[in-house]
């Protein structure tokens, strides 16, 4: 398997998944702007949707989408406990932590890496991301964890909080989200693929 990944994208979550779950996995670099990867190649033509992460299954197939992709790992290995097993409730509330991650945080975190995003749009953007991290905060409380055991949802919600540096958001007052943080990102294996991708030493 190819995981083609963007330092620091939401790639990271996928990339942590698999060194936490123990898969072997190839990871190539894409330059987002250009569409191209690391060894030259045309990167529309790996995902016609332009973005990462993608993984290549080696098969012939690409799967696209970030909580598809770690979800798809985790039961390749299920002894890792990444994620419950499918048809159950457990199941159901990990999709249910994804779909928040990826609809709620995701799309408006990550909309601040958009330049052109100014003046009311912006205020109204972090207003509405305070009132998912206030959300978030409570959820979190007492927990070590999203789902109390470290799952796919964990590497997902590390790699989407941590966006909040760069975009300088003040996590002070959300004491459980940034004991979170701190905690995930302590993690051997979040390490290790924060170290592959070059955003630590």
């Amino acid at each position: 398997m190819k995981l083609y990944y963007s330092p620091g994208a939401c790639s990271l979550s996928p990339h942590i998944v698999a060194l936490e779950a123990g898969i072997p996995m190839q990871i190539e670099k894409v330059d987002l702007r250009a569409k191209k990867t690391e060894s030259g190649a045309d990167f529309w033509a790996v995902n016609p949707k332009g973005y990462v992460p993608a993984l290549d299954l080696g098969n012939g197939q690409v799967l696209t989408e970030g909580p598809a992709i770690v979800q798809y790992l985790a039961d390749q290995k299920p002894e890792s406990n990444l994620a419950p097993r499918n048809g159950t409730m457990e199941r159901y509330r990990l999709q249910e932590a994804l779909n928040f991650i990826t609809a709620e945080l995701h799309k408006s975190i990550g909309s601040l890496f958009n330049p052109a995003q100014q003046g009311e749009w912006k205020d109204f953007t972090l207003g509405m991301i305070d009132k998912r991290l206030g959300a978030l905060d409570k959820q979190l409380e007492g927990k070590q964890y999203l789902l109390g055991d470290f799952s796919v949802a964990d590497a997902y919600l590390y790699t989407v909080l941590n966006w909040t540096r760069m975009h300088k958001i003040d996590l002070s007052k959300f004491a459980n989200v940034s004991a979170y943080l701190e905690r995930v990102g302590a993690r051997p294996k979040v390490q290790e693929a924060m170290k592959a991708e070059g955003l630590i030493k």
